[in-house]
C-alpha cells in the first residue's frame, strides 16, 4: 500500500465513541443480560475506565448506549442510541455516532474494554494518514480487533447500504473499503470483559 502525502490526523479532528448498546447477556447468570458499562470494576463502572484511557487520545467523546441513558450522561459525555431498532450490534453504534459526530473521525473502542492502549488512536490516526484509507482498525498477531477502530465520516454511505441489506456483521463490513490495520504487541490490552467470572478475574490485572 503507498504511502500518501496527507497531513497528520490531530486529535481535535476525532471524536471518540464508546460502544456500549448491547445486550450483555453473557455477563448475566440468567442469560437476560447486564448492562456491562456499568458493572462494578475495580472501584469504578467499568465505562468510566475506558473513558479514563480514551477521552485524552481524541478531542472529544460520545457513549453509545441503548439503556439506562441516564446513568451514563453522569460521566458528563453526549449519549446516544442507536437508530437502528433491535440491539443490532457494533455497526449499529457506529451508524450513530457517525450521524452524531462533527469531526471528520470517528473512533470507536467498546465499554468492556478496560484495558485499552494508552497510544490506540495515534497510532490508528497516524497509519490512516499515511495510507490514505478509510478505516484504520487495530490487530495483536494473527488477531483482528475491529471494534477498536478509526473510520472517516465519508464511509457512511457505505455502512447505511450494508446494514440497509440487513446485514450486521463488523468484519464483513470495513473489509470491504480501504483499510489499514495497525498491529499492537500487547495482545492483553484488547481484552473485552463479557461474564462476571472476568469481571473478577480481571479486576486486579496490571493497567
Amino acid at each position: 500500500m503507498h504511502l500518501s502525502t496527507a497531513p497528520e490526523i490531530s486529535r481535535d479532528q476525532i471524536t471518540g465513541l464508546i460502544l456500549a448498546g448491547g445486550l450483555g447477556r453473557r455477563m448475566s447468570a440468567d442469560g437476560r443480560g447486564l448492562d456491562k458499562g456499568l458493572q462494578a470494576f475495580a472501584g469504578k463502572a467499568m465505562v468510566e475506565h475506558v473513558i479514563a484511557r480514551l477521552a485524552p487520545q481524541v478531542g472529544s467523546l460520545m457513549l453509545n448506549a441503548n439503556r439506562n441513558p441516564d446513568e451514563y450522561r453522569r460521566f458528563g459525555h453526549p449519549v446516544i442510541a442507536d437508530a437502528i431498532d433491535g440491539f443490532a450490534g457494533p455497526l449499529a453504534g457506529l451508524h450513530a455516532g457517525l450521524g452524531a459526530c462533527e469531526t471528520r473521525y470517528l473512533a470507536t473502542v467498546p465499554c468492556d474494554s478496560p484495558f485499552l492502549p494508552l497510544d490506540l488512536i495515534r497510532r490508528l490516526a497516524q497509519a490512516l494518514a499515511q495510507t490514505g484509507t478509510k478505516v484504520a482498525a487495530a490487530r495483536s498477531g494473527d488477531q483482528s480487533h475491529p471494534v477498536f477502530m478509526l473510520v472517516d465520516r465519508e464511509v457512511m454511505p457505505s455502512l447505511q447500504a450494508f446494514l440497509a441489506s440487513g446485514k450486521r456483521k463488523i468484519d464483513a463490513w470495513y473489509t470491504s473499503l480501504p483499510l489499514v490495520e495497525v498491529d499492537f504487541a500487547d495482545d492483553a490490552a484488547f481484552r473485552n470483559i463479557n461474564t462476571l467470572e472476568e469481571l473478577q478475574r480481571y479486576e486486579f490485572a496490571p493497567r
